[in-house]
């Protein structure tokens, strides 16, 4: 359930905390000037205001936790698209500064980049790769495990070119990995139920107005949408309102002349 929706459009996903808190606060005020549990509830009245600090201080840092959770998972997933970006251009790199003619391995590494940006990352956003970039990164360790590569390029050359591609994988491994990852749903319950928690200690002990104690919800619900919607948006990596997106392979085409030359 909450899964479905953080997958919601930004709108809907502050729409539906917005209600969420809405109605529980609604709830709250009711419950406490109401006339059929009113009477009953502000006989508690008394409770210290600190006791809502309590309270609010858990909800603090279960949602720091979570939003430190989802942060690290997207400098991660940044950071593995920097490190493929940066060893696909010293696969290219190589093959342009060595002496034999290597115009099938950068049209492979062409197809890889090609491969990845079209087909790969609109599988990401439901956790899924591309049959069509394994079959182009195949092609081209294949072109750079030939026999013949280390004898016209060197051993030194040939070895490196064919780390670096490696390396290629292990990024995208980590990629694909993070982006099929995801918060656990009892952290997003926790938050959630603390946040209804908070209300309901800021209504304990404002039950002596009704206006105060509104003004009181209305002031945490809005910090408590806006903090956790934003938190919310960046839960998948590669799909959202807030996304790492492709540029840095996209930018390696660049390095190709218009005819796909160097």
């Amino acid at each position: 359930m909450i899964e479905s929706w953080i997958d919601l459009p930004a709108p809907a996903v502050f729409a539906l905390l917005t209600a969420l808190y809405a109605a529980t606060g609604a709830l709250i005020v009711w419950a406490t000037f109401g006339r059929s549990l009113g009477a009953s509830i502000r006989r508690f009245d008394g409770v210290a205001p600190p006791f809502f600090g309590a309270v609010a201080i858990l909800f603090a840092l279960m949602a720091g936790f979570l939003a430190s959770d989802i942060a690290d998972r997207n400098r991660q997933a940044a950071r593995a698209v920097q490190t493929e970006a940066a060893e696909l251009r010293n696969v290219f790199t190589l093959s342009v500064a060595s002496k034999p003619d290597m115009a099938a391995i950068r049209a492979d590494w062409t197809d890889y980049i090609k491969a990845v940006t079209r087909d790969e990352w609109p599988a990401m956003t439901t956790g899924d790769s591309a049959a069509s970039v394994d079959r182009a990164f195949d092609a081209l360790l294949r072109e750079l495990s030939e026999p013949s590569m280390a004898a016209n390029a060197g051993t030194a050359v040939n070895v490196a070119m064919i780390n670096a591609a490696v390396r290629v994988s292990s990024a995208r491994s980590e990629r694909l990995s993070l982006a099929s990852d995801s918060t656990s749903e009892l952290k997003w319950s926790i938050v959630l139920i603390l946040g209804i928690m908070t209300q309901v200690a800021i209504g304990v002990v404002h039950l002596q107005k009704r206006n105060p104690q509104i003004a009181a919800l209305v002031v945490f619900s809005v910090s408590a949408v806006v903090a956790l919607g934003l938190i919310a948006l960046q839960e998948h990596p590669f799909s959202g309102a807030v996304r790492v997106g492709p540029e840095p392979l996209l930018d390696l085409l660049k390095l190709q002349g218009p005819n796909g030359g160097v």
